[in-house]
């Protein structure tokens, strides 16, 4: 199993990470084989980053700093798709 791979990411959405942008983090982080995780910057309790509850959770506003960290064979290519989707600022919701 590879080492944990964790980066922070600031959420760019206006009106945060909400209900849809969750689900979708949700749906892409259930394409890989690594074990992602999410956690606030200012917070070291983590949730799963396989739960939109979860994800909801967070109460992740517009520039919020989020920590997302992943372990598996995949955990590289993990953490840089779900930070391109919380660095998106494209609100199509």
């Amino acid at each position: 199993m590879s080492d944990a791979v964790e980066a922070r990411f600031t959420v760019q959405a206006e009106l945060g990470l909400h209900a849809r942008p969750a689900g979708r983090f949700v749906s892409l982080a259930g394409k890989f084989d690594s074990e992602v995780q999410v956690a606030r910057a200012d917070d070291d309790e983590w949730v799963s980053g396989r739960s939109v509850l979860s994800i909801l959770s967070l109460a992740a506003g517009q520039g919020t700093i989020l920590r997302v960290r992943a372990e598996g064979p995949d955990s590289q290519e993990a953490v840089e798709a779900l930070g391109a989707l919380l660095s998106t600022a494209s609100e199509g919701d």
